[in-house]
């Protein structure tokens, strides 16, 4: 019985996972701050777009493997101006932050989208969580949290902290890109395969997770007054000086070593719990200094 299955998730999609090294460090910061650059990917420009609010910039990385017309979508409505005027209509606590943009004057009824709530997985690299999961097997894509189905040979986006969704109303719909939501408690993973995910937030969430909490059901805000409006958004391509971030290469040696400081930490740990979650992972993007080149 093992055979076929490991035949059958060679067949799937490649799976890489680097040799842990002789010396682990236990530390998770330690393990960051060592890391070489070869470590890290960059975030492409093209793939970041900037909110502005009251509250200061957030700043999300677009996922462009997974969900593409949605994130198509997303950029024409940024490129049109559709988000400035906009609002954070929702804070649910230990849930999610919600924004809209303002409403279309337009009387065209956009084409549907499709229901892009996991894809193939041929083509994609696989890189392992190594611990049991209770949703499915858990794992990496391009330093993405990210589930497969060997069954069905799908892959598909984790609602793991600080990621960003389209929002809809009730099957058939899908969404259109005019609400987002980003993941501000405990992953709510029973989501995954219902909504079309489509990046995550790399800058700016602490802020804007402090909201005051919306009071009515589902933390909506009651009333206009409540709302923090967005001054605009933009695409970080279009800026004259626009944010650089890297992001650790979950299939690097680099990330082992974190996997396993995350999972066995010591010092103020009186019992390491010699296990990790998906979620709990926290893959580690940094910002880059102005002027600095990226090896890769």
């Amino acid at each position: 019985m093992i055979r076929p299955l490991l035949l059958a998730a060679a067949s799937l999609l490649l799976t890489a996972q680097a040799p842990i090294p002789p010396a682990t460090i236990s530390d998770p910061g330690s393990v960051i701050a060592t890391a070489p650059d070869a470590d890290w990917r960059e975030i492409e420009t093209e793939n970041l777009i900037v909110f502005e609010t009251a509250r200061g910039r957030l700043v999300f990385e677009l996922a462009p493997d997974f969900a593409p017309a949605h994130i198509a979508a997303v950029r024409s409505l940024v490129a049109q101006g559709r988000f400035d005027g906009g609002a954070i209509t929702r804070v649910q606590d230990n849930y999610v932050i919600q924004w809209a943009a303002r409403p279309s004057e337009a009387a065209a009824v956009p084409e549907p989208l499709p229901a892009e709530y996991e894809r193939a997985a041929e083509g994609l690299i696989f890189t392992p969580l190594g611990f049991t999961d209770p949703y499915a097997e858990a794992g990496f894509i391009n330093s993405w949290p990210a589930a497969r189905d060997l069954k069905t040979k799908t892959v598909w986006l984790a609602h793991c902290y600080g990621m960003v969704g389209v929002g809809r109303d009730g099957p058939p719909d899908v969404g259109d890109g005019t609400e987002l939501y980003a993941v501000i408690g405990h992953a709510p993973r029973h989501l995954d395969r219902n909504l079309a995910v489509i990046g995550r937030i790399v800058e700016g969430l602490d802020a804007h997770s402090s909201l005051p909490r919306g009071t009515d059901p589902l933390g909506v805000y009651a009333t206009t007054a409540e709302r923090t409006p967005i001054t605009r958004a933009m695409l970080a391509a279009n800026l004259p000086e626009p944010p650089r971030f890297q992001v650790m290469d979950t299939a690097s040696a680099s990330f082992v070593r974190y996997k396993a400081a995350r999972a066995n930490r010591t010092g103020f740990f009186v019992r390491p719990a010699a296990g990790l979650d998906l979620c709990n992972t926290q893959i580690p993007v940094r910002r880059m200094a102005p002027g600095r080149q990226s090896l890769r």
